[in-house]
């Protein structure tokens, strides 16, 4: 496995301000110091560049940096190194815990919608640079989440969703309201993602004779309960991709408005598809874009909840590289 070494070295006589400023940076990418005066972080671009961008600014303020590319340790496998990353988010999680147990006393509905959506950052941010997935990291989530849930008042009991299956589906043609906003944008990605990425999508008010209409009055996907058309049909669908759930979240919240759940990127997703609104895009613009935004936060959701591969235990040399621009 490759891993990329940071070292760096500040004059004496310069201030305490910059030392503080530089190891909150070096806390805030991931990093763990395996030894003195070495940081270590995964062999992955925005790692490479994060060390790089703090070598840069460390030699303009006349010190020195060095980065380097490095195959084994010597003295220390990967799984041990793994072992430093998963501790280090495992106390930062453990930190987030003892908040989200202060926050789990509350009674006040305001507060805990206000510090809800705070810790959901804080989450997403440890996340973020989760690069081994630590086990602690889903436990954290799942205890958000179910903080969430007493947002919901009254609780309404799940409504029974009918299983279909995607075989049946992939020949259908699809209908769905004209200007379509972010619960049709989903379930459109959602079907040609998961069902038929050729799938004949109509937008019209009123459906044909065989289509298969959603999200809209009458028709075989909708609204359920409190659950809004995408939920539906990623339950009925039986879809449970990584990073999915948080995707219907995002998706809840924006369309019904409920404050069941809290997401840091929700105020982010529903600003970028007001946008789109204002500027007037055609439907076949609104479902292109509306695709590869969905595909994106996939993407990016899933990185923390795939696991790792076993790391290699065979013996490399040890090459090194300065940083370069």
């Amino acid at each position: 496995m490759n891993w990329i070494v940071f070292t760096y070295s500040i004059s004496a006589q310069a201030r305490s301000s910059p030392r503080v400023a530089l190891w909150r940076r070096l806390r805030r990418i991931g990093a763990v110091s395996p030894a003195n005066g070495v940081f270590v972080l995964p062999a992955r671009a925005e790692c490479i560049e994060s060390f790089q961008w703090l070598a840069q600014e460390i030699r303009t303020a006349k010190g020195q940096a060095l980065v380097m590319r490095v195959e084994q340790f010597e003295g220390m496998g990967d799984a041990e190194l793994t072992a430093l990353f998963n501790q280090a988010r495992t106390e930062e999680y453990s930190q987030l815990d003892g908040q989200i147990n202060a926050l789990s006393k509350t009674q006040d509905r305001a507060e805990l919608q206000d510090t809800l959506e705070r810790l959901r950052r804080q989450h997403a941010e440890i996340s973020r640079v989760d690069y081994f997935a630590c086990p602690a990291g889903p436990q954290t989530a799942q205890r958000l989440a179910q903080l969430a849930e007493r947002l919901t008042s009254p609780r309404s009991i799940a409504p029974a969703i009918p299983s279909a299956r995607i075989a049946d589906y992939r020949a259908k043609t699809w209908v769905t309201r004209p200007r379509p906003y972010v619960d049709r944008l989903a379930c459109a990605w959602l079907i040609r993602r998961f069902i038929n990425p050729k799938a004949t999508i109509r937008y019209a008010n009123q459906p044909k004779l065989n289509d298969v209409a959603f999200d809209m009055e009458t028709g075989e996907f909708g609204h359920r309960g409190n659950l809004c058309t995408f939920e539906v049909m990623c339950q009925a669908f039986n879809l449970n991709e990584p990073g999915l759930r948080t995707i219907t979240e995002i998706v809840h919240a924006i369309d019904l408005s409920d404050g069941r759940y809290a997401r840091s990127a929700t105020t982010g997703v529903g600003a970028v598809l007001d946008g789109w609104h204002q500027a007037k895009l055609s439907d076949a613009e609104l479902e292109e874009r509306g695709s590869a935004l969905f595909e994106g936060l996939l993407a990016h959701f899933a990185q923390s909840e795939r696991k790792p591969k076993a790391p290699s235990r065979s013996k490399t040399r040890a090459k090194s590289k300065g940083a370069k621009r």
